[in-house]
């Protein structure tokens, strides 16, 4: 089959999709759009007119990145999601959780003000307190099951990848201090998987997106590449 994968650079919904596809090994393509500019044929094809949409063959479009993710997993090996039926519903409600936990986790790449950046940050423990609470069960693993990835790390992945962002913009010092979550998102990140782009390079997109908000980090990251210069 053919897969094409229509994204924005950045949207760590696409990147998701993406990792499942490169779990899988199976060959597709990117095709990026500007979220300001989205295109006739783009909104044909996307019911939310939202990415990630992935389209099989030019004829058919999955979308929603929860959806895309399963559709990968039921139809390519090898299979990501647990054998154990309740070991799977436990993962599935997990998944369920990244959009409440991916709020709280990078809401500080949207704060206007630092009272609202200050209030963003005090969010952070709460989510990641509880994803440390069920990390006490991977055992000696690196991957929220333990020993064997699953669709599961799939979906925290990017939002993880952009807490360190964040933290390397304007010191955050959370994740230090939950030493399961930590090491799990360090194991994430240096999974090949997880990258469409060379991983400075993506790192530089994120900051540039932060920079053009103009929101409250955006004086930061331009210090940060004014020191660099």
């Amino acid at each position: 089959m053919k897969y094409q994968l229509v994204s924005f650079k950045t949207c760590p919904w696409v990147q998701r999709a993406a990792i499942a596809l490169r779990e899988k090994g199976a060959a597709f393509d990117f095709t990026h759009i500007e979220p300001d500019n989205r295109p006739e044929w783009f909104l044909k094809i996307s019911p939310h007119k939202k990415v990630p949409v992935l389209r099989i063959d030019d004829s058919i479009s999955l979308f929603e990145s929860n959806a895309i993710a399963e559709y990968l997993d039921e139809t390519i090996a090898p299979r990501l999601a647990p054998e154990d039926a309740i070991q799977r519903a436990i993962n599935r409600a997990w998944t369920d959780y990244i959009p409440t936990f991916a709020s709280q986790v990078t809401g500080a790449a949207y704060a206007k003000s630092e009272d609202d950046y200050t209030a963003a940050i005090a969010k952070i423990d709460e989510p990641f307190g509880r994803l440390e609470g069920a990390l006490e069960k991977q055992g000696s693993g690196p991957y929220f099951n333990g020993a064997r990835y699953a669709l599961v790390d799939a979906g925290y992945a990017p939002f993880l990848q952009r807490y360190f962002f964040l933290d390397g913009i304007r010191p955050i010092g959370k994740i230090e201090k939950y030493p399961r979550l930590n090491a799990w998102a360090k194991a994430l990140i240096a999974r090949p998987s997880t990258h469409s782009f060379p991983p400075g390079e993506f790192e530089q997109m994120y900051r540039e997106q932060i920079r053009k908000r103009g929101v409250y980090l955006s004086q930061f990251v331009q210090a940060a590449q004014q020191a660099a210069e």
